[in-house]
């Protein structure tokens, strides 16, 4: 049943709450119409510089069906994105091209935002150039992401349906099933034919989440799969003849029948074929120049130049750190015993844990909403500005919650017809506990994601690059500072929601180990899992996820530590200079408003706004 918040009720598909609407906008045209002129005519060499950017980004934009969609833009609302070696060959020349248009720039004449955009998109370009060398170095299907589970998840999730035109086109992207998966699989058979195979353990969670797409009605006689219960609510809410109604229900069912059931049963004939090639080495050092390959990938994921070996000890370090604050909880709930009894308690104490009930889950989910709803209310201590978006808290679907992370937020539309979501994953809730719930929504929803992205999603007189594009070290790493500056506002009143604030910290401070440990110092599986389930109180399921996470998204995890440090450190200079002067929402707002940036090019913004106070 759908939980109510202070704000508002809105009953969606597979338990889905609102949060904050009272912000929401009213829907507005979509970004930006195909064929519409991306600028007025250039009067300067900024307004010349902006018009190329908005070209490029809609040049890009439209080559992308998913990417179109994403963003509001129903100009391909039947397709899918092509894959394979044709289109990556496109996707360079492109980029070439785009630098080369970029050249007849004249950056001496550029305004100071407009140049920040310029130096920026020539990087990232410069940076997609260059990294077309690793294009093969990923494994396309594995237990967090892929093909065969976006398929679903994106229909569901992305794919309205307002009237009869974009129910047919759902039906078209069913029918295109085949395609993709073909192109899917060949992407697969590339990379193995190149020696790059996902490890053993990949393949029973992408077999499993396969199975579960064509698992339910009308496949079989079980109760309505997720994709078919998903159409049939979407198209029933619409305001159409009753016969056209039942014949969108009969094409639909005809194309999940003999379109995507065949090619999803032709998928795992050939993942299961495809899983006797996998070995059990785990870390990308295995890979044709592998190490030449991970590198590049913490330059790209860090925005900085340290080493794996850097990284490495500034997770040891920082993992003691917080190992002494959480003595420092142990001492004020008089715990008797040493840390790993306390973590063995805290990882045990039934008091900490929801039931692994409907009742127990929609606790989960309404103290979600309680607690956002609570620092919802406090923003303007802290901030100058506000996101206009809505978001709603979801729990993960079921088709994928069994291998999908604890927790991950989607973005809004621009047009805002479709608001942000947080996901809470709740399959197992021995992995959900309630000291973390706090940290957990702070860092997904507001003052987090939610709020970095819609903030910069709804920027004015920024390149649309920017808006919708990102450094993972910046996002997340605003995500796990969003976890600690309450503690500053006097949230985490209680000692054991303080306690999973660290632990959360910890967490993120252990992944700068693990993941160099399995990529640059050859760990073992066994030894990677050790490491946090000693380290840490989290549940050993938890080590699991997040060893196989790091395998297969090599140095993303280290991302949300050094973005956090980073973002500390900025305020720490700021707040040595400007004294009295210091005001945190000012910094907020100068941390935000440029959209997600390089973490040196923020430390330029930040000292720019530093002197300009000073």
């Amino acid at each position: 049943m759908p939980i109510r918040t202070k704000t508002s009720i809105l009953a969606l598909a597979l338990t889905t709450i609102i949060i904050g609407s009272a912000n929401a906008v009213p829907s507005k045209p979509p970004l930006l119409s195909p064929g519409e002129p991306v600028a007025q005519k250039a009067e300067n060499e900024s307004d010349k510089a902006n018009e190329l950017f908005e070209k490029i980004f809609m040049e890009n934009m439209m080559v992308s069906p998913i990417s179109q969609t994403h963003l509001g833009i129903k100009t391909d609302y039947d397709k899918w994105d092509e894959r394979g070696e044709e289109a990556d060959s496109k996707s360079l020349a492109r980029n070439k091209r785009h630098l080369a248009q970029l050249e007849h720039i004249d950056t001496t004449k550029l305004d100071e935002q407009t140049n920040l955009s310029f130096n920026l998109l020539k990087q990232k370009l410069q940076q997609q150039v260059k990294d077309y060398k690793w294009r093969f170095h990923n494994y396309p299907v594995n237990q967090m992401y892929g093909g065969h589970t976006m398929i679903a998840s994106f229909l569901i999730n992305q794919h309205q349906i307002d009237n009869l035109s974009d129910a047919q086109a759902y039906i078209s992207r069913l029918r295109g099933v085949p395609m993709y998966l073909e192109q899917l699989e060949d992407a697969l058979e590339t990379r193995a034919e190149k020696g790059i195979i996902a490890p053993r353990f990949v393949f029973p969670h992408v077999l499993s989440d396969s199975k579960n797409i064509i698992q339910g009605a009308p496949f079989d006689s079980g109760e309505d799969s997720a994709i078919w219960a998903d159409f049939k609510r979407k198209v029933e809410t619409l305001n159409i003849e009753s016969s056209d109604k039942k014949r969108l229900l009969t094409d639909a069912k005809r194309a999940l029948l003999t379109q995507v059931k065949p090619a999803y049963d032709k998928l795992i004939s050939y993942i299961t074929e495809l899983a006797t090639k996998a070995d059990s080495r785990d870390g990308v050092w295995k890979l044709p120049e592998g190490e030449q390959f991970y590198n590049n990938a913490l330059s790209r994921t860090t925005t900085t130049d340290m080493t794996a070996e850097q990284i490495h000890e500034l997770g040891l370090k920082e993992v003691a750190r917080i190992h002494n604050e959480m003595r420092g909880i142990m001492q004020q709930v008089n715990f008797e015993g040493d840390l790993p009894a306390f973590f063995k308690f805290m990882r045990e104490d039934k008091q900490f844990y929801y039931s692994a009930t409907d009742e127990g889950r929609d606790a989960y989910l309404n103290q979600a909403i309680t607690l956002i709803d609570t620092m919802s209310s406090r923003l303007d201590e802290v901030f100058n500005v506000k996101p206009q978006a809505s978001m709603i808290v979801k729990r993960v679907e079921a088709f994928r919650e069994k291998s999908a992370g604890k927790a991950f937020y989607n973005q809004p539309t621009p047009d805002g017809s479709r608001p942000g979501t947080y996901y809470a994953n709740l399959y197992d809730m021995e992995a959900m506990p309630k000291y973390q719930m706090e940290a957990l929504a702070y860092h997904e929803g507001t003052p987090g994601h939610h709020m970095q992205i819609a903030i910069a999603q709804e920027l004015e007189g920024v390149p649309k690059f920017r808006k919708f594009g990102g450094y993972t070290a910046y996002i997340e790493g605003w995500g796990l500072y969003s976890e600690f500056f309450p503690k500053e506002m006097g949230l985490y009143s209680d000692p054991y929601s303080d306690f999973g604030r660290l632990a959360m910290e910890l967490w993120r401070s252990c992944r700068l180990v693990v993941d160099t440990g399995i990529h640059a110092k050859r760990w073992t599986r066994e030894e990677s899992i050790n490491f946090y389930v000693e380290n840490t109180p989290n549940a050993k399921s938890d080590a699991i996820k997040m060893v196989e996470r790091h395998v297969v998204m090599p140095s993303q995890a280290t991302a949300y530590k050094i973005g956090m440090l980073k973002i500390l450190e900025l305020r720490k200079k700021a707040k040595l200079v400007l004294g009295n002067k210091f005001d945190i929402r000012e910094f907020h707002t100068t941390v935000l408003q440029n959209g997600p940036l390089p973490l040196d090019v923020l430390e330029e913004q930040i000292e720019r706004w530093v002197s300009q106070k000073s």
